[in-house]
């Protein structure tokens, strides 16, 4: 297939509609040796992505190093990578809870900071880790009450006033192209609008086939004033990737009741229509406007090359149709053509 590019909000940037979300690479519960992470970027870059999403988070500076050694050896101007802002990374080698999640990180601790001169920090030191002159994409990461709940008013209140002044300050020096806010939450992304011009909101897990509760305000919002989304989480950290089966898992955790019941009415829909769920899924965001891109997260050739079947399948119009008449979908959502 081949991967078109969509541009992304007001911006000057051109995103392919698949990208590559690098968390995996970070050792995001299992460790990957080096040669399998070059053998599984390179694979994404024959098969036409060039949008690249990292963060310091990620294995605590192994994505962004992995990533950057490879992009290294690609022409500047043929891709468009972003990352992260909002942690820092302090030596620690021994044990702490985010070890749970990447499994022989590097030897550090992410700590929270939104400061102004955290943020500034946050970037030279991607830029060093990524050996790259220059960010397309700078996202503030996991501002939010679902994140940081009774602290987020005064983590809020540090991020408007010092992080976002830093990323203005960097966009408008042309250090990074664009800013932006990465998050699980549409709301923080809504509240963060009354305090600044944002560029793209990468939003995970909040507009699948499972959720579309950004289309009643929030996309308003950001089409009002020309603000790009980039989808991660489209499969809801699983559950529309693998289907209503046991061990299945939803936003990071365990299936409630309710959300298994109506995936199993998803998946009977597509299995009528010959389509599998992952497939409907992955192209179901892509058809509203807003969205410039979605990026699954892989970690292996195997699930890359499903992503890339997925996003190919063709997928007949009586699918959509069906869906919003079996109140599986926003009445208003847009669906792939």
């Amino acid at each position: 297939m081949t991967l078109q590019k969509r541009k992304l909000g007001r911006t000057a940037l051109n995103l392919t509609e698949l990208g590559f979300g690098a968390a995996p690479i970070g050792n995001l519960y299992r460790a990957l040796p080096d040669a399998e992470v070059d053998a599984l970027l390179e694979r994404a870059w024959e098969a036409g992505m060039r949008y690249f999403d990292t963060a310091p988070l990620y294995g605590f500076g192994l994505s962004e190093q992995r990533l950057g050694r490879f992009l290294q050896t690609k022409p500047r101007d043929q891709f468009v990578i972003s990352t992260k802002v909002g942690r820092l990374l302090k030596p620690n080698a021994g044990w702490h809870e985010q070890r749970a999640a990447f499994i022989d990180a590097a030897p550090f601790e992410p700590v929270y900071d939104y400061s102004h001169d955290g943020v500034m920090r946050s970037v030279e030191e991607s830029l060093v880790r990524l050996g790259l002159d220059s960010i397309d994409i700078a996202l503030m990461h996991d501002i939010g009450a679902a994140t940081h709940g009774a602290a987020h008013g005064e983590l809020m209140k540090i991020a408007m006033e010092g992080g976002y002044k830093a990323l203005d300050r960097l966009r408008s020096e042309g250090r990074v192209g664009a800013i932006g806010i990465g998050a699980n939450e549409w709301q923080v992304c809504a509240e963060a609008m009354d305090h600044g011009q944002w560029d793209a909101f990468l939003l995970a897990g909040r507009y699948t086939l499972l959720e579309q509760e950004p289309l009643d305000k929030f996309f308003p919002l950001c089409a009002k004033a020309g603000v790009g989304i980039i989808i991660g989480g489209a499969f809801n950290s699983g559950i529309l990737a693998t289907g209503p089966v046991e061990g299945a898992h939803f936003n990071y955790g365990d299936v409630p009741p309710e959300v298994m019941a109506r995936v199993r009415r998803l998946d009977a829909v597509c299995k009528v229509h010959g389509v599998p769920l992952p497939a409907a899924a992955l192209q179901f965001p892509l058809a509203h406007p807003l969205v410039a891109t979605v990026i699954p997260g892989v970690a292996k050739e195997a699930e890359l090359t499903s992503a890339l079947n997925w996003a190919a399948q063709s997928i007949p119009p009586a699918l959509w149709s069906d869906l919003k008449s079996e109140g599986l979908l926003h009445r208003d959502a847009p669906v792939p053509a």
